[in-house]
């Protein structure tokens, strides 16, 4: 058993009392790399660091909700796309970095004088971020990356040259060569590999290499992910990588987020939940990005109803492209579910899956999703849109067994289907009791003494030899 380091101080040399040290923390502005790092932020403070958030006004946070950290404005980062495809996201995110480089430079060299350079522990930077990385190396500030997706995800990214080379990449083909075992890469077959539309694989392809060169840049790679989840995705990386690897996950677990959404949460849903018996609610959302198009909705909304389960359903401003909120729901739906169903435009997650009568996730499988389902014991129905998702509904469904798939064209009729199988047939039962088995494994991780405490532990150690 490990004991918990010393408060991160450094000597004052001035001959006063000792400094808290500084980390200063860069995320990528979108939802899902926002909560991780703030998540982080929350434990490292815990351990007795001061924080610094450098952000975009792009996606920016709202510095009164987390009082105890200072922010950082960096300019010249124009507005990302909003109801877009997501092949516009990626692009977005790929020029992220050089868009704001220069304000980035000038900011933290500002900040480093500030504070003095000793005090100065580390930057920690999304991997998307490489110019913060390429930055601060030429002002001798050491860095870490932070990886929002799972191990898995990451040798995927690292993987890329090599699954272009041997032709799994750009994903192309029939249905049947869709199937094809990558066997470089168990379990995943060619369609759960990394990617996003028919035309961009070099915008995709150009974005896992700059992540892949952030982190071999980097003193460390830090993941919000655990040993009972990927263990031999997490030796692999450690094999191949020159640098330390730091699984810290679930950070939820660690340090509740604060108000870091972009969106305003409906917490009435709480409330709503409460008239019904345990296990008995399916929870739908498709996270913060993911696009459908309108008929895909209207199956989802038929299947829904057709179903007869009650649900919670996250139905957010742009789910489907240039619809208002208002058109979104089909003529009839809310007569036919009245009674045993609530539509928010957005919900306190966690707490949803908390709550003892939500008894399946239909999940777009992002994987602070992924995860938070796992660590409540809530088995999935997977519908997954781009980049890891894939990946992550493979092992939902078939490493981890805790969810099945939603494959091919939506119908109202294998929606329906499907949610029965989750929520009232045998296959669900199954499926919900090793939920709660992986999630007890996933406990003993984030408990006195687990892998992911003594690597928090081993993180802030590094941070301090840095």
């Amino acid at each position: 058993m490990t004991s918990a380091p010393a408060p991160a101080m450094a000597a004052d040399t001035n001959g006063g009392r000792p400094r808290r040290r500084h980390v200063l923390l860069f995320p990528l502005p979108y939802q899902g790399h926002i909560n991780p790092m703030f998540r982080l932020a929350g434990v490292l403070h815990g351990r007795g660091f001061d924080i610094t958030v450098f952000h975009t006004d792009f996606n920016a946070p709202d510095p009164a909700r987390h009082p105890d950290y200072r922010f950082v404005p960096v300019a010249g980062v124009v507005s990302g796309p909003a109801t877009v495809s997501i092949e516009d996201v990626v692009a977005h995110i790929v020029a992220i970095g050089g868009a704001c480089e220069a304000a980035f430079r000038d900011r933290l060299a500002a900040v480093v004088e500030e504070y003095s350079r000793d005090a100065v522990a580390c930057l920690v930077a999304d991997a998307h971020l490489l110019q913060a990385f390429q930055v601060a190396a030429r002002l001798a500030v050491p860095t870490l990356a932070l990886r929002t997706g799972s191990a898995a995800s990451f040798a995927c990214f690292a993987a890329y040259p090599m699954l272009c080379e041997k032709g799994y990449l750009p994903v192309q083909g029939t249905d049947s060569q869709l199937e094809t075992p990558v066997v470089e890469l168990p379990p995943y077959r060619v369609r759960d590999l990394m990617h996003i539309g028919k035309n961009s694989h070099e915008v995709v392809r150009e974005s896992m290499e700059r992540a892949v060169a952030a982190v071999r840049v980097s003193s460390g790679l830090i993941l919000n992910t655990c040993d009972a989840l990927e263990r031999r995705e997490l030796a692999g990386l450690r094999r191949d990588l020159a640098v330390p690897v730091f699984d810290v996950g679930p950070l939820h677990k660690f340090s509740p987020v604060g108000d870091s959404s972009l969106l305003c949460q409906d917490r009435t849903c709480l409330d709503w939940l409460d008239q019904w018996p345990p296990a008995s609610v399916l929870y739908v959302s498709f996270g913060s990005l993911a696009c459908m198009s309108s008929q895909d909705l209207d199956e989802t909304a038929w299947g829904i109803a057709g179903s007869g389960v009650p649900f919670l359903w996250v139905v957010r401003p742009g789910l489907v492209r240039g619809c208002e909120a208002s058109q979104l729901l089909p003529e009839g739906f809310e007569a036919a579910t009245r009674g045993r169903g609530m539509v928010v435009a957005w919900a306190p997650q966690q707490e949803v899956l908390r709550h003892r009568a939500v008894g399946g996730f239909w999940t777009h499988n992002g994987w602070n999703s992924t995860a938070e389902s796992i660590c409540e014991g809530v088995p999935m129905l997977c519908r997954p849109y781009f980049g890891d998702q894939m990946g992550n509904a493979r092992y939902v469904e078939s490493v981890w067994r805790v969810g099945l798939e939603l494959v091919g064209e939506l119908d109202r009729g294998t929606v329906e289907a499907a949610i029965r199988r989750l929520m009232t047939d045998g296959d669900g039962a199954e499926m919900r009791a090793r939920a709660g088995e992986l999630k007890k494994a996933v406990a003993e991780c984030t408990g006195k003494g687990g892998s992911s405490r003594v690597a928090i532990d081993k993180l802030v150690e590094h941070i301090m030899s840095l």
